[in-house]
């Protein structure tokens, strides 16, 4: 009965939205509701570190080149603490808050939501240069007109162009030069502090082969200001899609011949249900019949009353302990995706079968609730924070492909100790995501072939409340970034995925180098962006495991008053998490 309640709730949220809906608000709000001065938040309304808005004493919004210069200057000249935010800002880690040295008197924030109006093709060079704040969509648009494609990038297509390269997003590829759209990169404008004599601000022109490109190209707004990007294109092709459902009793050992066999190949694991949805994803002749369409559910526009109730339907689950009931919630979500294909369709509307076809502008990225063009109030992003919908973790780590092999079987032997409903939270979202990533010139990039991991899970609305099956998740997580080594995505993550992470990049060195050379004084340090590239835990206090600011040593980390206690790991004995116990001594 719950099941097939939920499966008609979930195709509800899945239907076709009205065509206008209401667009992201802006991360930057200068006086509104009261607020004085003007705050920094991120598309989700909550960063890793904490849940706070980020407090700044002055925005600017420059809208050429010679601004963001005239920006940099302003700052370098007063030692102001400088960030740079797109007009997205889908960054989960505080990356973007300016602080530290005098206060919140002298921070400045550098939009680039303004900074977005050019984006010139080059037919004969087969490259495109765009404005650092323009939309990745602007971009790929502007390429396809031009019979031309990107070859590479992110799933999801909310995010401007430099804010993408800056934090390492991907897509997946283990062909040609891989999935990191860095990789893709030839040349980049980087605005940095200089000396007086120099009028406090340069412009440094950079080109794959330059010494600094390596650090430039993966840089966490560390650096200076990015102002332009120039990508390199491929002629116009098309891309032939199929999502094969198995079972996951070999998933552990051929994800790399899938990987090999396929040029833009993933794998969805669902865990709880022993499944493993493999994406047969390949190019196809420009002449081949299809105008498909990648519009992935889960970044369509969706009712906002429909989110909202999927999200009290799960904090009731959550509250009640009701594995069940979560598992019931993931089996109709994992029926609804399939039905429709996922967001694949084969033309402008439906989905009638694979394979799905299409050029590839409209197959490689999707995110169509970010275009929106005016409000309706009926439907928006499900995660936007106005409307209490969607609050989840975003997890994603890179693997050596032998690790990841290895994480795969402690997985399932946690499946086998916990049981199987215990993996059921995962599920309910998009399941663990496994993509493939090639080693990078960048030295932040990955510095070897990659496999990405991605999983999304519940996150309480309030920082103190324990999580259904907590440990599970805890442990999966020092799975990955402990037992296993793995790397974090500098855009994602909770805090303590960051622990020692400039141990796992072995050009850390070169790249700190280079922020000496061009940042001096440290104008775009902040106490947050230290959290993450520091890696050094914090601080522990109460409750601090519980939304991952660090992994419990003791039970005052966890939740004793509700039951969590700190224990040692299922599988992995040296971890230590949070678990639900009916007494302390159990």
């Amino acid at each position: 009965m719950i099941a097939t309640f939920l499966l008609l709730l979930l195709l509800s949220s899945h239907a076709p939205a009205p065509a206008l809906s209401l667009p992201p608000r802006p991360p930057v709000r200068c006086g509104d509701g009261g607020i004085a001065g003007c705050v920094l938040s991120n598309a989700y309304g909550a960063w890793s570190s904490d849940r706070a808005d980020c407090p700044v004493a002055a925005v600017a919004y420059p809208t050429s080149e010679q601004e963001v210069i005239a920006a940099v200057a302003r700052a370098s000249a007063t030692g102001a603490r400088v960030k740079v935010v797109s007009g997205f800002a889908h960054t989960i880690p505080k990356l973007a808050c300016p602080g530290g040295g005098g206060g919140n008197n002298s921070t400045l924030l550098i939009s680039t939501a303004r900074l977005a109006g050019a984006v010139e093709v080059d037919v004969a060079a087969r490259t495109v240069t765009a404005d650092a704040g323009a939309p990745l969509r602007a971009v790929i648009d502007a390429a396809e007109a031009r019979g031309l494609s990107l070859t590479a990038a992110p799933y999801w297509e909310g995010v401007s162009v430099a804010g993408l390269v800056s934090t390492g997003s991907h897509g997946s590829s283990w062909w040609g030069r891989g999935g990191a759209v860095h990789d893709h990169v030839v040349g980049l404008r980087l605005v940095v502090p200089a000396d007086e004599a120099d009028g406090w601000a340069k412009v440094l022109p950079l080109r794959r082969g330059d010494e600094l490109f390596p650090a430039a190209l993966v840089s966490l707004g560390l650096l200076g200001v990015v102002s332009k990007i120039t990508l390199s294109l491929e002629p116009r092709f098309k891309r032939s899609i199929t999502f094969d459902y198995r079972d996951d009793s070999t998933f552990q050992d051929d994800f790399a011949a899938h990987a090999a066999r396929h040029e833009f190949a993933d794998i969805t694991w669902y865990p709880s249900q022993h499944k493993a949805v493999y994406r047969v994803d390949d190019r196809a002749p420009l002449n081949a019949s299809g105008d498909g369409v990648n519009d992935f559910i889960g970044f369509q526009a969706t009712s906002i009353a429909v989110t909202a109730g999927l999200r009290a339907l799960e904090t009731s689950l959550e509250r009640s302990k009701n594995v069940k009931g979560k598992c019931a919630m993931a089996a109709a979500e994992g029926a609804a995706k399939r039905l429709v294909g996922n967001g694949l369709k084969n033309n402008a509307h439906l989905f009638t079968g694979y394979p799905v076809v299409g050029y590839q502008g409209k197959m490689q990225t999707s995110g169509s609730c970010a275009r929106s063009p005016a409000a309706d109030l009926l439907s928006a992003c499900g995660w936007d924070p106005r409307f209490h919908g969607l609050f989840f973790y975003e997890s994603t780590a890179f693997f050596s492909p032998a690790r990841f092999r290895d994480f795969v079987l402690d997985v399932k032997r946690l499946r086998d100790l916990a049981g199987a409903d215990s993996l059921c939270g995962v599920d309910v979202y998009n399941g663990l995501l496994v993509r493939f990533v090639k080693a990078s010139a960048a030295h932040l990039g990955q510095p070897e072939d990659s496999v990405v991991v991605d999983f999304n899970y519940y996150r309480a609305s309030d920082p103190a409340t324990p999580r259904l099956s907590e440990d599970v998740w805890e442990e999966v997580e020092q799975l990955a970034f402990v037992k296993h080594g793995a790397r974090p995505h500098w855009a994602k993550n909770r805090l303590v995925a960051f622990a020692g992470v400039r141990g796992k990049y072995p050009r850390w060195g070169q790249f700190a180098a280079a922020k000496r050379q061009l940042d001096r004084r440290g104008l775009f340090d902040s106490p947050w962006s230290d959290e993450v590239v520091g890696g050094a835990e914090l601080d522990k206090g109460d409750g601090c495991a519980l939304d991952g600011r660090c992994v419990c040593s003791e039970d005052r980390h966890c939740s004793p008053g509700q039951g969590y206690y700190c224990r040692p790991g299922l599988v992995f004995t040296e971890a230590r998490v949070c678990r639900y116990s009916v007494s302390q001594n159990q």
